[in-house]
């Protein structure tokens, strides 16, 4: 531990953004990178408190968070960057869209402040980068063993580096025409800047892992094609089938899947073309998100980008307290309000809404019809009911349905390969990550459901772990 009063001296410094007017007119990284002064006094906040709530319950990787803290208060910031890479593979990638379950997990966090742990991350990967420190890693022997990963999001991108380390021959399978997966499509660009995947993949490539593009497995490559040329299958697809809104008016134009929208707009930035009939654009135009999660919060960010005139957000659930939540305590994750980047831009927030139905002029959406709604507390949990004479109508030109996901995409490949699922939907995997149909194993979204980048990559690694073992044996 480098200052044991450090937390007593330093008082939490908050990461600046580029002002508001200025990020609202382009897509690149809003926030602004640490002088090397600040975060010798930020990590010196870690206070060496015995327990170490951050590594052990916050961070599904079990990041060693007090000791690269100290490595980077004595600037030792090679040390640093092996210690985070020894559990992290992507840690620029967490450093950047993470929601630092680590932090609120710190000790420090019971009374004041945390540690800005999830930026000192950010900075030691950053500094590894421009260092020379992160270099490719190839595996020293090779197995003979080959491994087939369908999906590139971050689970994938995890299992794949994973099994090249240890030596097996792998290739990812990716139905878009570049790799990434949802970190690639899913995240705006203004949170995450492709480059900075770009950066990892050129170090994943030299390490053996061949990227396949455009290539819809069980289409264009058939199930018995994998099976006699891999010892082994991952499935890592995710969680993509959104959850949908079936009331009055579903059906009109307008109203749009909150990824499709995401989507597009990051297929837009990296140069791909679409025709005005196609393309999802909020300019001049009264947007209604529903949706109070990240996803939603991106669509606003999108919305205001691209020149919204109007930005209103709704949530079903109730407005959260400010500060603390006695039914999340500490160093459990904190159901508080948030607010974002996106939020900081410009929009309308309203909680506790249920959406009736939606009305049209012809055939395009113009209005979304709600009512309010209040939640108690009952023996079976919460319950909601309408409240009388709450309703109301709101004017909307573009409807974006950002209510997350249900689970992995059933038609396809998951139906021709006849897994099991659960009652979820997700697919059903066995201790050691194998689903029902032998030799085939699934990681990420797919098992869980929709989740958190940082835990799809801890997920990639167990899984890894699991066909190594698997393939040794054989």
């Amino acid at each position: 531990m480098g200052k044991p009063t450090g937390f007593l001296e330093y008082p939490r410094e908050q990461v600046a953004g580029r002002p508001v007017n200025e990020r609202v007119r382009d897509y690149r990284r809003i926030t602004l990178p640490l002088s090397e002064e600040v975060l010798h006094r930020q990590s010196a906040r870690c206070m060496d408190c015995g327990i170490p709530f951050c590594h052990g319950i916050g961070c599904p990787l079990f990041n060693r968070i007090p000791e690269f803290n100290d490595f980077v208060y004595r600037g030792r910031w090679l040390q640093a960057c092996d210690n985070l890479h020894s559990t992290n593979n992507f840690p620029e990638i967490t450093g950047m869209v993470c929601p630092a379950l680590c932090e609120a997990a710190c000790t420090l966090n019971i009374d004041t402040e945390p540690v800005l742990i999830r930026q000192i991350e950010l900075e030691i990967a950053e500094c590894g980068f421009e260092a020379g420190f992160i270099k490719p890693r190839p595996a020293k022997n090779k197995t003979g063993k080959r491994v087939a990963i369908v999906g590139s999001g971050p689970a994938g991108l995890a299992v794949a580096q994973q099994l090249s380390r240890f030596g097996h021959d792998v290739v990812v399978f990716e139905k878009d025409r570049s790799v990434g997966g949802l970190l690639r499509y899913g995240i705006p660009d203004f949170k995450l800047e492709k480059w900075v995947i770009e950066r990892r993949l050129e170090q994943m490539r030299a390490e053996g892992v061949d990227f396949q593009t455009n290539v819809n497995v069980g289409e264009d490559v058939s199930l018995k094609y994998l099976r006699g040329r891999f010892d082994a299958i991952c499935l890592a697809m995710g969680a993509g089938q959104p959850r949908n809104l079936p009331v009055p008016g579903r059906g009109l134009d307008n109203i749009c899947f909150a990824m499709d929208y995401l989507t597009q707009q990051n297929r837009i930035n990296a140069g791909e073309n679409f025709d005005n009939e196609s393309r999802i654009d909020a300019a001049g135009k009264v947007v209604v998100v529903i949706g109070g999660g990240d996803t939603g919060s991106d669509c606003v960010g999108t919305a205001r980008r691209q020149g919204a005139r109007e930005i209103h957000q709704l949530e079903i659930l109730p407005q959260p307290p400010e500060k603390t939540n006695s039914q999340t305590p500490w160093p459990m994750w904190p159901d508080i309000l948030r607010t974002s980047s996106s939020h900081e831009e410009g929009c309308t927030r309203r909680w506790s809404v249920l959406t009736k139905s939606f009305t049209g002029v012809g055939v395009r959406v113009s209005k979304i019809n709600c009512c309010r709604v209040e939640w108690t507390m009952t023996d079976g949990g919460w319950e909601m009911k309408e409240i009388p004479g709450s309703e109301f109508s709101t004017k909307a030109d573009l409807v974006l349905l950002a209510m997350g996901f249900t689970h992995v995409t059933h038609s396809g490949l998951v139906e021709k390969l006849r897994l099991n699922l659960n009652k979820a939907g997700n697919i059903v995997v066995d201790a050691d990550a194998q689903s029902s149909e032998p030799g085939i194993f699934a990681a990420g979204d797919s098992v869980s459901g929709a989740s958190l980048v940082v835990r799809a990559i801890a997920s990639g690694r167990a899984v890894a772990d699991s066909i190594s073992r698997w393939l040794l044996q054989r």
